[in-house]
């Protein structure tokens, strides 16, 4: 089974920029799903990006940080970045990467198999 690995996380103020890692312990397939997301303090997990299924579709970016988020990869690294920007404190979280799937019957973004998870906090 693939593991994945998080980290890049820290404190942070409003404005700054961080970038999280995800790495994988091998490429298969599935490595081209690993999407990202997290859970708020005191809110339900919330999709932040997760990667088209096919190739004539853009990346999907919750509104919450489209325009300010972006994935990207080093494939010969089996990394998977989150590079963030603009940080808010309600971007603070614990952040995960993941599989990332449509759910067919709630059309809802899923993550199937993540990893221990990296800590974002934001200062106001």
């Amino acid at each position: 089974q693939v593991q994945l690995v998080e980290s890049g996380g820290g404190l942070v103020q409003a404005g700054g920029s961080l970038r999280l890692s995800c790495v994988a312990s091998e490429t298969t397939l599935d490595y081209y799903r690993i999407g990202w997301f997290r859970h708020n303090p005191g809110k339900y997990r919330e999709a932040v990006s997760c990667p088209s299924s096919s190739s004539d579709s853009n990346t999907y970016y919750s509104d919450s940080v489209k325009g300010r988020f972006a994935i990207s990869r080093d494939n010969a690294k089996n990394t998977v970045y989150l590079e963030m920007n603009s940080l808010k404190p309600e971007d603070t979280g614990v952040y995960y990467c993941g599989f990332c799937r449509i759910d067919p019957g709630s059309g809802e973004y899923e993550y199937d198999q993540w990893g221990q998870g990296t800590q974002v906090i934001v200062s106001s």
